[in-house]
């Protein structure tokens, strides 16, 4: 199968090419929580690199809630021209665009000063790292009911806007996959328990999203293969939650793995399983794609073409590459030219496995930054100065971000 062959997806939207901008965390709001002119810029470069469907990073679903202090919100109409302009920028060359929509439950930054929410109330487990995050309220009835009017909110207003779709966020470790996890949700109600109730949660999200957006609009679901953490979610779970999504109106489901505890979607995992340089999840993702009756999208460390015609050739209908289009957004574009682009950044090989990931985060971070400015990447950066000025970056928009709440 072709890299540039179209995908049909279930509602009958085509998406132009095998090829997805997979989520990065992007960190570019505006001062509104908006899409600033640097995230324009950002996915401009993105969408002229012509990969069939761009996801956007975490667009968070409440403002209370932030992965970062300066993540971009749509909980309301109050900003909607300025998702309109992303929107029109994002599929200015023909990509599907859609919204990841999410919400971080307990993996919340501490520094933020607000109430995090989980399933149940067990805060991360990260060594000395630990107290940079949040104790989680156990959420009730009622805050998980507004929690489902908040993605259905946020879906309804990024249709408005001119968005193709939106993507659930129900892996990383995020609020969803807290849900999904018998480490993390510790109920013993109809939200908690055997799995069945675990993933009650994410499928009442799907059901209210899809009955309120059009047929034509897009819904999928992000999931994680596995949770690499002993006694959490397995590949047995996400097949299972796979084939219960089945039953439902899902577009596309994209398997990744891992979580802050355990950050396998950067090649490592706690427990101390070995996993691929590239498409780390590519074994989960071609025995789910067995059962699914949506195409599987397979997303981790993807950087060179015959990785990506491997994974189609598995079964896998779509490659999801993240990093790689941070160091060339052109990459799909010098692919379909015959190229044999294979980029890619160091990785860093620090002894505390957490600090790793924070500058592994960093670095991406860094060439986000430069191509939203116009310039070129810097793959070689040293991830100490990348890790330094993400943290600058991040205490200068928590300052601002604490005023904000302040002010609301």
């Amino acid at each position: 199968m072709s890299l540039f062959q179209p995908l049909q997806l279930p509602n009958g939207t085509l998406i132009p090419n095998r090829i997805a901008k997979a989520a990065m965390e992007e960190n570019m709001a505006d001062a509104q929580q908006a899409p600033s002119a640097e995230l324009l810029r950002l996915y401009q470069s993105w969408a002229e690199g012509e990969a069939g469907l761009l996801l956007s990073g975490n667009v968070m679903i409440d403002s209370r809630a932030m992965t970062g202090p300066a993540g971009v919100v749509l909980e309301d109409g109050a900003q909607l021209e300025k998702f309109r302009q992303w929107a029109q920028i994002g599929r200015s060359k023909g990509a599907q665009f859609w919204l990841q929509t999410n919400h971080p439950g307990r993996q919340i930054q501490a520094n933020l000063g607000q109430q995090a929410w989980a399933p149940s109330s067990v805060a991360l487990q990260l060594g000395r790292l630990s107290k940079l995050f949040a104790v989680p309220k156990a959420m009730d009835e009622a805050d998980i009911a507004e929690l489902i009017q908040r993605f259905v909110r946020t879906a309804q207003l990024a249709e408005e806007a001119g968005f193709s779709g939106v993507q659930i966020h129900a892996a990383h470790g995020y609020l969803l996959s807290q849900f999904l996890s018998p480490l993390s949700n510790q109920r013993s109600d109809q939200w908690g328990g055997a799995l069945d109730n675990r993933a009650r949660l994410l499928l009442e999200i799907v059901r209210a999203v899809r009955a309120v957006v059009s047929p034509q609009f897009c819904v999928a679901v992000k999931l994680n293969s596995a949770d690499f953490q002993r006694g959490g979610f397995e590949a047995v779970d996400a097949r299972r939650v796979v084939e219960m999504l089945n039953e439902l109106a899902v577009d596309l489901v994209e398997l990744s793995g891992g979580s802050y505890e355990a950050p396998a979607m950067q090649g490592d995992a706690r427990d101390g399983r070995t996993l691929a340089r590239e498409a780390y999840f590519l074994e989960f993702a071609a025995e789910i794609a067995g059962v699914a009756k949506m195409p599987i999208m397979v997303t981790g460390g993807i950087r060179r073409r015959a990785v990506v015609e491997q994974v189609l050739a598995s079964g896998v209908a779509m490659a999801g590459i993240a990093t790689a289009l941070a160091v060339n957004p052109d990459l799909p574009r010098e692919w379909r030219a015959g190229q044999d682009s294979q980029p890619q950044l160091a990785p860093i090989a620090w002894r505390n496995k957490v600090l790793a990931s924070l500058a592994y985060m960093a670095v991406v971070k860094f060439q986000l930054r430069q191509l939203s400015r116009g310039r070129a990447p810097r793959p070689q950066v040293s991830p100490l100065r990348a890790l330094l000025l993400e943290r600058f970056n991040s205490a200068r928009r928590t300052r601002q971000y604490r005023r904000l709440m302040a002010r609301r």
